[in-house]
């Protein structure tokens, strides 16, 4: 199978091995200055506030959890804890506590992404993009990266199709001005140019999430006609729409009428785009 590096950086062939092999080898006290960090950690933003206070608890009561790390030729890369390894370089320390393990490439990447997804250290996006490689360089399906991560497999869907909003909404996101709760009504709305205005609403009028589902709401009405009679889909043509999404990882819409119809698949990006074709021509 080829892989190709993308958004989470380089190694991505590492992200989820055939056989993991991580077994604990060792407690010891390790230099912070000799440990790296993981250049394929999912994690890309780091609150300033949150580790000074981190910071501040280690000055006074010390590293409560040891980090996890793999020996390298040169020092040691982590494996989990880059925020407590941050933290304590702020605070002066010159050594932390770490569990040092016989980690081939291939588990750092997986361990590094169940501890933030566990713990919540990820953003949504973030989260997202993780999901979004697990199904593009390694053929999972949405239940196998469900169960790999802990989580039900509607959670990563809803996750995932965070990633088709238009680059203005994520970057709301992204900075923490909206929640997942917040723009998941906008996920799916034709008028691209409008739910950015509903987001823009939303962050200046500090809406709540049940606000911005009233105001998704009410644009879908509006565009659908309140005296325009919609003719039932058949069950058929829903549940094959359901699989379709399920097997591409995309949004998946069918119109269909008159046993003729029309498919649309939505992307977020020219790599879901590219996944998406891969998996038509195997």
């Amino acid at each position: 199978m080829s892989t190709r590096r993308s958004g989470l950086g380089r190694g991505l062939d590492a992200l989820i091995p055939t056989i993991i092999t991580a077994e604990p080898t060792g407690f010891r006290m390790i230099a912070v200055d000799a440990i790296a960090a993981n250049p394929d950690q999912p994690r890309t933003h780091f609150d300033d506030d949150t580790l000074e206070e981190l910071a501040a608890s280690m000055r006074e009561v010390g590293v409560l959890q040891p980090i996890v790390v793999t020996e390298t030729g040169d020092g040691y890369v982590l494996i989990a804890g880059e925020r407590r390894w941050r933290a304590a370089k702020r605070a002066g320390m010159s050594a932390i506590p770490a569990v040092v393990r016989e980690a081939t490439g291939s588990s750092t990447l997986v361990e590094a992404l169940v501890e933030n997804v566990q713990r919540q250290d990820l953003s949504p996006l973030e989260e997202a993009n993780a999901y979004r490689h697990l199904l593009e360089n390694y053929g999972m399906t949405q239940e196998q990266v469900a169960d790999r991560v802990g989580k039900s497999r509607p959670a990563v869907s809803n996750t995932l199709r965070l990633l088709q909003l238009p680059l203005e909404i994520q970057a709301f996101v992204d900075n923490g001005e909206l929640s997942a709760g917040h723009v998941r009504p906008l996920v799916g709305m034709e008028d691209v140019a409008f739910a950015t205005h509903l987001a823009e609403r939303a962050v200046a009028e500090g809406w709540s999430v049940r606000q911005m589902e009233e105001a998704a709401r009410a644009r879908k009405s509006i565009e659908t006609g309140p005296s325009r009679v919609r003719a039932l889909r058949p069950v058929e043509i829903i549940e094959l729409e359901k699989r379709l999404g399920e097997r591409l990882g995309a949004a998946v819409k069918i119109n269909y009428r008159n046993e003729k119809g029309k498919l649309e698949i939505r992307f977020g990006s020219l790599e879901e785009l590219e996944r998406i074709y891969r998996s038509f021509t195997g």
